[in-house]
């Protein structure tokens, strides 16, 4: 059973926007909840103050080489300051992401600190699982020894953890815990495209940085053969921003696509509920994405979802059912799904159904009461 009024502690390197409804509804059910981040950037409006945050020096990403379609092999300095908050916080509980400094140094003090360590792992994915390099095999070896317990957002995460690196079977649990709240998303956006009469249904959504990794361009190679089998009737929507912006605007000219695809732009965290809200079917192209939060986001606006094989989220996604299932590096097969939207628009609403339906097994409120196993489940251990 849970100790009286267990102390816990979130060691988040970026406390991003996606995590502010889950940590407002877990300090709900554990009001001793301290967020320990390098990265803060305020509350989001509607979450005001609904958790403590403490920030810990700054966060500082070192890329080692740019990959051209993944993700990069990156190192991320941390300040060693967590350590004494923590051992001044006296936390029964320390929650961490991934294999960082913070967890290295939570897990060297625990003995010392009398706490239970719980290591958050997005998901898989070969640019983030290093599974060519020893160094970093062996340091997630020995973390998969120490920590208490991993949660991770899908089956994926979880073979690797058993897999790979020896986490124990029975210490790692997989399920979502990355998921929207409805009430992060305002609808105040001012934006002639939210009521212009001239978008072509359906609506296709896509939502992310404009860089290669995202496959915005794999997905404009879709409508360039659209184009080609004479489909007019559908819009892209693309909101967004980021260096390749540039070039693939340069793709959408030169096919003739002007008319099909519409530039957003960036748009603020908060305000994308709108253009989920005008979209018909959502498209995540994404090359690489250990989980890929903006698909559920969308699930939960009740859309259908086209969704990469190389998303974590994907198995979120009932093929045939809420959605479809794609190689982003086959074009032509997104394409072939697109029509299939265009050519019967009643799957828009089926499908988008299905997906809310999804997505009432994932609320914020849900995903607490899991971590609260978590949490009893370290508290209960002998180890």
């Amino acid at each position: 059973m849970i100790n009286e009024a267990p102390r816990i502690a979130w060691l988040l390197q970026g406390a991003g926007a996606y995590y502010q409804p889950i940590m407002s509804e877990f300090t709900r059910l554990f009001p001793q909840t301290t967020v320990f981040t390098a990265s803060w950037s305020g509350f989001l409006p509607g979450f005001e103050d609904s958790f403590i945050v403490q920030q810990v020096g700054k966060m500082k990403v070192i890329e080692m080489t740019r990959a051209s379609k993944g993700y990069s092999p990156s190192f991320t300095y941390l300040s060693p300051g967590i350590v004494g908050q923590l051992l001044q916080f006296k936390p029964d509980v320390v929650f961490s992401t991934g294999f960082s400094i913070w967890t290295i140094l939570a897990l060297a003090a625990k003995v010392w600190g009398k706490w239970k360590v719980v290591v958050l792992y997005d998901g898989s994915s070969p640019g983030v699982d290093y599974q060519g390099s020893w160094l970093r095999l062996s340091q997630r070896r020995m973390i998969a020894k120490s920590a208490d317990a991993f949660i991770t957002n899908n089956l994926a995460g979880k073979a690797y953890l058993t897999k790979v690196i020896g986490a124990k079977e029975n210490n790692v649990l997989a399920r979502p815990y990355l998921v929207p709240h409805p009430k992060t998303y305002s609808q105040n956006v001012e934006d002639p495209l939210l009521t212009a009469s001239q978008l072509q249904h359906p609506i296709f959504l896509f939502a992310g940085k404009i860089v290669p990794r995202k496959g915005l361009d794999e997905l404009l190679q879709a409508c360039s053969m659209l184009q080609k089998q004479e489909y007019q009737d559908y819009t892209l929507l693309v909101v967004g921003d980021g260096w390749q912006r540039q070039e693939l605007d340069v793709f959408v000219k030169k096919h003739n696509l002007e008319n099909r695809v519409k530039w957003v732009g960036f748009v603020e965290y908060e305000q994308v509920g709108a253009y989920f809200q005008l979209a018909d079917v959502f498209v995540f192209p994404t090359l690489e994405d250990v989980w890929g939060l903006v698909a559920v986001e969308a699930m939960m606006f009740g859309k259908p979802i086209l969704c990469s094989k190389w998303a974590g989220a994907v198995e979120m996604v009932i093929d045939g059912e809420n959605g479809y299932e794609f190689d982003p590096h086959k074009p032509e097969d997104l394409a072939k799904l697109m029509s299939r939207f265009i050519n019967n628009p009643d799957l828009v609403s089926k499908m988008g159904e299905t997906s809310r339906q999804i997505m009432t097994q994932h609320s914020p409120e849900s995903v607490s009461k899991f971590l609260a196993e978590v949490v009893n489940f370290v508290l209960d251990s002998k180890k």
